[in-house]
């Protein structure tokens, strides 16, 4: 049962040029994967970006298919959609963990990746987070992308470049009005 406690949703940033994202999603269960790929088309078209999508066999397998694509620089962000719901094994806890951390490594490598592999005990969780007439994670993983892009963008500026012999001082030449 959700709780109902208040979050703040950040809005979708609009960006120009308008970003290309990838959705990656392991249709384990094909219901969940289809709400959240709805959710985050949606998403990503509301705000004005594009999309294309792929398939992998599994959660596990969403990293490294993001990284593989990652390469080709066809893309400015990925969208990570996939649902690990406990079983009774401990399984569960080496998808859950692995996906994430690897998910987590790329992103401190540069590549801007919003996480929406629901890890849940039971599919009437999975349904309340991936349903778009409820929590709609499908829809907030685009979201994030959308703003690991905005910063990315912001923040990742090539430096302006000066003419480096302004920085060179010949014998004979004024100095600069700075020295002593």
């Amino acid at each position: 049962m959700a709780s109902h406690e208040e979050h703040f949703t950040m809005a979708a940033p609009r960006l120009t040029p308008a970003p290309h994202l990838l959705l990656v999603t392991a249709p384990f269960y094909r219901g969940i994967a289809d709400w959240m790929i709805e959710g985050a088309k949606t998403a990503i078209a509301n705000a004005g970006a594009t999309c294309d999508a792929i398939q992998v066999p599994g959660a596990l397998e969403i990293p490294t298919a993001i990284r593989l694509v990652s390469r080709s620089h066809r893309y400015d962000g990925f969208v990570a959609l996939g649902c690990v719901i406990r079983g009774a094994t401990t399984h569960y806890e080496t998808v859950c963990n692995d996906s994430s951390r690897a998910i987590t490594l790329l992103g401190l490598d540069g590549i801007c990746i919003g996480n929406g592999i629901l890890t849940v005990e039971n599919m009437d969780q999975a349904v309340e987070r991936a349903d778009p007439a409820q929590m709609n994670k499908g829809a907030g993983a685009a979201i994030a992308a959308l703003h690991l892009i905005a910063i990315d963008r912001e923040y990742h500026a090539p430096a302006p470049v000066g003419d480096p012999r302004d920085d060179i001082l010949m014998a004979g030449m004024p100095a600069p009005k700075d020295t002593a």
